[in-house]
């Protein structure tokens, strides 16, 4: 029985108040700051520690215990194991965006829960359930119990939407130094199925020649994104309405594809947008690509529109990919082909050579830099 630590459970009401900051920043878009041509843009963005492979850290584990793996560490978006005496494969994904709960906690965590099931999606896994981690600063200020608050109802209504129940879930306060709380950060596992151990959906370039496909509208959405981050040095901007609907057609999409055989890969669009999702998948594969898409602003290429998706599917299999998208109310347009020892995404470019080395270098060098 969970009543007597869930609708029985005593409850705390401390005070709350809305930080005042967030009248303040959200004022603040990309175009409050001088332009950077993309060529520098992507040269910067790719390099971020939080884009850049972390084999410093996984590789000092097991992940292979009994040899159940199926998606490693690494591989991008979800990682799947084998349970070897049905035959189904388990895919998790842990996820959060600390940018985006700082500028809007409720919207920001539901973002957290949206974001770990579309990776596991991302594995041709149906998400089902989800754990957390919620990390806040002091509670005793009212603006962090605000921030709290709001990123707990965030979580309830995106699990409530995409029916993934919370299974458990722990919380950890009172994280601060110096009297300054660390951004909100509700972190999310997701956790999903997959009826085939053999239909697990790989996140990285596959085959030369192979068509690239982007699902999903671009709206040039850039609050509390990379980009503002590394290139504007702020952190700052609005969330945009949460869309749960576009979000279940776009697992519904990829897992319903992958089930019938028509992709060869899929890496959900995130953090740093179209340009950061496709120099990962190169970076994984050590395959090229080139992708011209055509968008309102050249700078679109590192949105973080939401309900996104770079989708790698045969030539010939691309206009049943269509029509069951068309069926799911959702839009596709290819936007390149998979080949070559470059990447290009429109005018960024980079050599696979120096892509590879700073995507698995990078990392490494910041961590032992004082070793």
């Amino acid at each position: 029985p969970v009543d007597p630590v869930s609708e029985e459970a005593p409850v705390l009401d401390r005070p709350t108040k809305r930080p005042a900051y967030l009248d303040e920043i959200a004022k603040v878009s990309i175009d409050d700051f001088e332009r950077v041509d993309n060529q520098s843009a992507f040269e910067k963005l790719v390099a971020c520690d939080e884009v850049v492979d972390k084999a410093w850290v996984y590789e000092q584990y097991d992940s292979m215990v009994q040899t159940n793996t199926e998606k490693h560490p690494g591989s991008l978006d979800a990682s799947v194991i084998r349970v070897k005496e049905t035959g189904v494969a388990l895919a998790m994904s842990s996820d959060c965006n600390p940018r985006y709960c700082y500028i809007d906690p409720f919207k920001g965590a539901a973002l957290a829960v949206l974001e770990s099931g579309r990776n596991v999606a991302m594995s041709g896994a149906k998400p089902l359930a989800i754990t957390d981690c919620l990390n806040f600063g002091n509670p005793e200020n009212p603006e962090v119990m605000w921030q709290f608050a709001r990123a707990c109802e965030g979580i309830k209504e995106a699990c409530a939407e995409m029916e993934t129940p919370v299974v458990s879930g722990n919380v950890s306060l009172y994280n601060e130094t110096n009297g300054v709380s660390v951004y909100p950060t509700p972190a999310i596992a997701m956790v999903g199925v997959n009826e085939s151990e053999y239909k697990v959906l790989k996140s990285e370039f596959r085959n030369e020649g192979d068509t690239l496909v982007l699902v999903g509208e671009t709206k040039g959405e850039f609050g509390g994104s990379l980009y503002m981050k590394e290139i504007c040095g702020t952190i700052a901007g609005t969330l945009a309405d949460l869309d749960y609907a576009a979000e279940a057609r776009l697992w519904q999409l990829v897992i319903q594809a992958n089930a019938a055989g028509l992709l060869e890969a899929a890496k959900d669009v995130n953090v740093g947008g179209l340009a950061i999702a496709l120099a990962k998948m190169a970076a994984r594969s050590g395959k090229g690509a080139e992708v011209k898409v055509d968008f309102e602003d050249p700078r679109w290429i590192f949105d973080e529109t939401q309900s996104r998706a770079v989708l790698e599917v045969k030539p010939e299999n691309l206009q049943e990919l269509g029509r069951l998208a068309m069926d799911l109310g959702l839009r596709i347009q290819p936007i390149g082909t998979v080949g070559g020892d470059m990447l290009k995404v429109n005018e960024a470019e980079m050599p696979l050579r120096k892509l590879n080395e700073i995507y698995f270098g990078n990392f490494k060098k910041v961590i032992e830099q004082d070793l």
